[in-house]
């Protein structure tokens, strides 16, 4: 239980009255721009702002993307709470939490200035967060960055570095999310009532051990014929019903999780969707492949993925249309829909259907950027390379969902482009750790490239 605190300004932060004292926390940009929300985050514990964060956020303010939205919302978050005090003694971040100070930079002291020599925002955040750690020697004193250079420098000098783990999900739940599909044997008698025309059982009389959870995937065997069946919970019939097999504007599964994969897309039940799998494995074909199959459902489809070239490199001059200067980061999903198109056939009805929805609109791509305060009503909606956004993009995107809307996220957990998400922490990852268990949620990991043998072999030993 933490002990009573009362401000203290020659300590520079607050003076310890019991020996179970709260940590402080220096908090490094980053944090600020991958989570506007995350002071709220540290239960009762201190936190300090350095001064070079606050400047370095005001560089962001401006734009549309969401790192412009969280460096606005936190400074205005900030403004709010200096109405009842200042940020020099500390200002409470409300019952059962601690105090947050707004920390002027601190030079370094002794050899650390020829240590880090160079005069750089992340050195300045460092030296701050020394200064609080030697001004406070009876406080657990912990630098917050989701940046590991800077964590591993810090630690270098002897300061306490962490990553922001508030949205982390641990390993042994990423773990499980790869292996979602559960795999049962049941008698040859059990399989044909699995096979007949009602082609669902309680999930009771199949000897699942633990209680399923809403749409999860099971794959039955039989025990001697060795027939098997794909299937899923289904939560309102509290029954283990079987996918038959789907098929979708000229594409069908290639194998088992593809099955699982389209049969979600085409579920009108299930209204939100993260397909994850390594690249040629088919997440965003067959997520368009089922929008195309059900166009007359929705107004429109729309495509999206975050803007991040290959390796950052700047994409240069492209025409002033708005959505010609777009589509290079579009490319992919239209290569997808090229795919489609060839295995319909050229004078296939739906083919010139889709041309169609092209020149009207109701097929088209949209910047990420532009959701935010958008209502999406009627639509079919599909994000590509989703493990690049952040938990709170993710939060915004979903939240844009209005009536008759479907939402499929896919990518690939593995190859992140952006520098302070991983594994862990990317919006893909959260979401399936989140929505587990949710009648509207399915989540479908794809474990083999479907592209090419070429893109497999590649894929695994380079």
């Amino acid at each position: 239980m933490a002990g009573k605190r009362i401000n203290c300004a020659d300590k520079g932060l607050y003076a310890p009255v019991r020996v179970n004292n709260p940590k402080i926390f220096v908090l490094d940009t980053n944090v600020i721009l991958h989570d506007h929300d995350a002071i709220h985050h540290f239960q009762d514990n201190d936190l300090c702002v350095p001064v070079t964060v606050i400047e370095e956020l005001d560089k962001f303010k401006k734009g549309n993307d969401a790192l412009a939205f969280n460096a606005r919302s936190f400074v205005r978050d900030i403004e709010a709470m200096s109405v009842n005090g200042t940020f020099e003694s500390g200002i409470s971040l409300g019952r059962g939490k601690g105090h947050i100070k707004i920390e002027p930079s601190r030079p370094f002291s002794g050899g650390n200035a020829d240590i880090l020599f160079e005069d750089i925002p992340d050195h300045r955040i460092i030296s701050t967060a020394l200064y609080i750690k030697n001004t406070h020697p009876d406080r657990k004193v912990i630098l917050v960055s989701k940046d590991i250079n800077m964590r591993l420098k810090a630690r270098a000098l002897g300061m306490p570095a962490q990553d922001y783990l508030t949205d982390h999900v641990e390993d042994r739940r990423l773990d499980r999310s790869q292996k979602e599909v559960v795999n049962l044997k049941v008698s040859d008698a059990t399989l044909a009532e699995m096979l007949s025309g009602k082609g669902c059982i309680p999930a009771d009389t199949l000897g699942v051990k633990k209680k399923s959870y809403a749409n999860q995937l099971f794959r039955i065997t039989g025990e001697r014929d060795g027939n098997t069946v794909l299937a899923r919970y289904d939560m309102q019939q509290a029954a283990v019903v079987r996918i038959g097999n789907p098929a979708a504007s000229g594409i069908s599964p290639r194998n088992e999780e593809q099955a699982f994969a389209l049969e979600a897309v085409l579920n009108p039940e299930i209204k939100l969707i993260s397909i994850t799998g390594p690249s040629g494995s088919g997440k965003t074909l067959l997520a368009l492949a089922g929008a195309l199959e059900q166009a007359g459902k929705y107004d429109r489809i729309m495509l999206s993925r975050p803007a991040i070239p290959v390796k950052n490199q700047e994409s240069g001059f492209y025409p002033t249309d708005f959505s010609s200067r777009n589509n290079p980061y579009l490319l992919p999903l239209y290569d997808n829909l090229k795919v489609i198109t060839n295995a319909l056939g050229k004078k296939s009805p739906q083919v010139e259907a889709i041309g169609q929805m092209l020149k009207d609109e109701r097929l088209l791509s949209t910047p990420l950027a532009f959701i935010r305060g958008r209502s999406l009503q009627d639509t079919f909606f599909i994000i590509d390379e989703s493990q690049n956004l952040t938990p709170g993009e993710v939060k915004s995107i979903i939240t844009r969902a209005g009536a008759n809307t479907k939402i499929v996220f896919t990518g690939d957990i593995f190859q992140i482009d952006q520098p302070y998400l991983d594994i862990h922490s990317n919006g893909l990852t959260h979401l399936g750790e989140k929505m587990q268990g949710q009648g509207v949620f399915e989540h479908i990991h794809l474990k083999k490239g479907e592209r090419s043998r070429l893109s497999e072999l590649a894929g695994k030993i380079l």
